[in-house]
């Protein structure tokens, strides 16, 4: 038996990187996923990987969300799990960070948590269960260098996990917030600017020597999306190979 196995999960940025490796490993635990991003061709190879289905979606768009849901209840009727992992990373410190960047990052990764924890909420209300996930970052705990937009989002998704927590969880649901340190997806090649040097030297400064793998991250996803979590709400998931202990 799977971990998720008759459930209904909905990952967004499911395409690649993180997301991919989490929609890879609830399809194997037994879920049915629904994969939702804007980079259709590589969505729709890992759905029909998996065994799943693609729906483009922009998680900006409130419009998108109430089809994205609408047409997940229809077909499955049900929506066990949440994931809102789409987000985007854009380099700039207070002084050279355009207005126009700022928004951007605050609208994908701020406001697209907020509008998908809202629309899948009446579903998961309705049937008196559900498990929220949402990544964050360690940027949402500590300051960051050269990450003002997207610090600015993932402390915003750690507090809003919180006050979700604490508005749902008398319907059974539970809301909590993975924070990913270093890790080797195509985010980190923007971090790096490609700089394999860059890479090896923000390796050498993690206390376990190295980069997390995607699916490290998924396999903490997995855990919050299942039962075994079953009294977690409200809470911090650090998975950063020690950096938050310095």
């Amino acid at each position: 038996m799977g971990k998720l196995d008759g459930r209904v999960a909905i990952i967004t940025g499911g395409a690649r990187g993180q997301g991919e490796s989490e929609a890879r490993l609830f399809a194997l635990e037994g879920a049915t996923v629904i994969i939702t991003d804007l980079l259709a061709e590589q969505g729709q190879r890992v759905a029909a990987d998996i065994g799943g289905t693609f729906l483009r979606h922009d998680v900006t768009s409130e419009e998108d969300w109430a089809e994205v849901v609408e047409a997940t209840v229809k077909a499955h009727g049900r929506i066990d799990v949440l994931v809102n992992n789409a987000g985007i990373y854009r380099k700039g410190n207070l002084r050279n960070t355009t207005l126009e960047d700022y928004r951007q990052v605050i609208d994908i990764n701020q406001i697209g948590v907020f509008l998908g924890m809202q629309a899948v909420a009446a579903t998961m209300i309705e049937a008196k269960r559900g498990s929220i996930v949402n990544i964050s970052s360690i940027a949402g705990i500590l300051g960051t260098p050269q990450s003002i937009a997207y610090g600015a989002s993932k402390w915003a998704v750690r507090g809003m996990t919180k006050a979700a927590a604490l508005d749902l969880g008398r319907f059974g649901i539970r809301v909590n917030s993975i924070h990913p340190g270093m890790i080797a997806t195509d985010m980190m090649t923007e971090v790096t600017d490609g700089s394999d040097s860059r890479f090896a030297k923000m390796e050498r400064a993690v206390p376990i020597g190295r980069a997390a793998q995607a699916g490290e991250i998924a396999s903490v996803a997995l855990f919050l999306a299942s039962d075994d979590s079953s009294y977690a709400t409200g809470a911090e998931f650090v998975i950063d190979g020690g950096i938050t202990a310095m």
